[in-house]
């Protein structure tokens, strides 16, 4: 396979309530699900047709074996997935309180194996020319997968399509000040940077999106997308900026939509197309996810973006 592109970080099992509007502890019932943003925007891009692998840890358990074997059905490539021997594979439960904004509890203590990726875990022949790296704030929170993050982007050499997605989750930070260091640091390493509004104030210090994108285009990024929800997103080059509107849908689940347009932003930047076309397909594959129950087992195939698209 000739790989397209490699995304570096979180993977998980998602539990997702089948009751809907109750909070965890009437919950019933749960659905099985392979989750984590570097995970699920790796099987998105693989959705749309793209060759992906994912550079990650799990535990030597039975949801180790899952998470392979997940892989695999979506067409990404587990040869990039280690296991940490001590460590248990990460278990995500949500709420569907509010579906559109779900709260998440998190079982990675004492830490994660995604956050113990070492030099020794990473394909250091592929880095420097995969044509789409994709690295994410969380992997920077914690020793060592901090440092192995940093020299991936410094052997990197900020060759184009290098993909920061800030991907800010509070729970895995002492305080914002040192969230904004690390995610701030990478800024200088990449040529695109996507995030929400509070990601991009983690980031920059500022929620505005306009003023956001602003400063990190600054810093020499080449492109910047930030999501505003319901205000649609936010497309910032050095020649200019766009807004792409929303794209209607009834929300079922919120979680999973930013992952899906990070799949379809990685396939629009492979493509070669502008950046409002890449906003505008990636918001679709978005709304699509948010419209449906579950991440990696929801991202859509191309001809359903597109049919979206020219409903429009």
């Amino acid at each position: 396979m000739t790989l397209e592109a490699l995304t570096i970080g979180r993977v998980g099992v998602d539990l997702y309530p089948e009751q809907s509007g109750v909070p965890l502890a009437k919950v019933q019932t749960f659905a099985k699900s392979l989750g984590g943003t570097a995970t699920n925007v790796a099987v998105a891009a693989a959705r749309l047709g793209r060759k992906t692998a994912v550079l990650t840890k799990v535990g030597p358990d039975g949801f180790g074996d899952y998470v392979r074997d997940a892989l695999v059905e979506f067409g990404v490539s587990p040869v990039y997935v280690g296991t940490s021997p001590d460590l248990l594979t990460p278990v995500v439960f949500c709420a569907l309180d509010p579906p559109e904004d779900p709260p998440l509890l998190f079982y990675r203590l004492p830490t994660a194996p995604d956050l113990t990726l070492t030099a020794e875990d990473v394909p250091w022949d592929v880095v420097p020319e995969v044509p789409v790296l994709w690295v994410t704030g969380t992997g920077v929170s914690t020793e060592p997968a901090r440092g192995t993050q940093r020299k991936i982007l410094e052997t990197r050499g900020r060759r184009e399509h290098t993909v920061l997605d800030m991907d800010y989750r509070p729970m895995f930070w002492s305080d914002v000040d040192a969230a904004r260091e690390q995610i701030s640091w990478m800024l200088d390493h990449v040529t695109v940077a996507v995030g929400n509004r509070t990601e991009a104030e983690v980031a920059v210090g500022t929620a505005d999106p306009d003023e956001a994108a602003r400063r990190i285009l600054d810093r020499g990024v080449s492109l910047v997308m930030i999501k505003k929800g319901a205000d649609g997103v936010l497309v910032a080059t050095q020649d200019g900026s766009w807004t792409v509107p929303p794209h209607p849908i009834q929300v079922v689940c919120g979680l999973g939509a930013g992952d899906a347009f990070g799949g379809a932003l990685i396939h629009g930047l492979l493509s070669g197309w502008e950046p409002v076309r890449i906003a505008e397909y990636a918001n679709v594959a978005g709304a699509i996810v948010a419209g449906r129950l579950a991440c990696a087992d929801a991202m859509p195939v191309q001809t359903e973006i597109e049919e979206r698209l020219s409903g429009q």
